[in-house]
């Protein structure tokens, strides 16, 4: 997968982030980072060489709501 250069820039210097819960999950944990132009960079903790998904802003916050409300609840 291509990536623009300006985006893989951005990428290489974001500051990722994990939950602080995640530690109970054994490992199985995604990181976010906040870009600019209001996007959401989001990688898997265990391969963090491989290509981050990035989404725009709005996506990541109804997402967030739908977790919260247990719309993704398996």
């Amino acid at each position: 997968m291509n990536v623009p250069d300006e985006l893989a820039a951005e990428l290489e210097t974001a500051q990722w982030r994990k939950a602080s819960a995640s530690g109970a999950n054994g490992g199985d944990c995604i990181e976010i980072a906040p870009l600019t132009g209001d996007r959401v960079g989001i990688r898997d903790t265990e391969r963090p060489d491989l290509v981050p998904w990035v989404v725009r802003g709005g996506v990541f916050r109804a997402f967030v709501a739908g977790a919260k409300q247990g719309e993704f609840d398996f």
